[in-house]
């Protein structure tokens, strides 16, 4: 599979070993490959932090769409306190 340069940026490696790609990329996370001497490619990535990889997966994924799917038809009430019930100061247990 070929690649389609959209154009070509001479670069200079600071003192530092950094090179800038542009304040337009700033805070971006990249994957940096070197498959061969001399030839990095770049390309951006999404990471998804391992305590958040759970929501990714396809159960949770559909569970949350069909809430997301009620909350948008469901419209929003107003909630009158008086009428909640008062939980008891120990023992008392939320219905799951």
């Amino acid at each position: 599979m070929g690649a389609v340069i959209d154009h070509q940026i001479i670069k200079s490696i600071g003192s530092s070993g950094q090179i800038s790609l542009g304040k337009e990329h700033a805070g971006r996370q990249v994957l940096v490959e070197n498959p061969e001497p001399g030839v990095w490619v770049i390309r951006t990535a999404t990471v998804i932090p391992d305590n958040e990889r759970w929501i990714h997966e396809p159960a949770v994924k559909k569970n949350l769409s069909a809430a997301l799917a009620w909350a948008k038809k469901t419209p929003a009430k107003a909630t009158d306190l008086s009428k909640l019930k008062t939980a008891k100061a120990h023992g008392a247990k939320r219905k799951a």
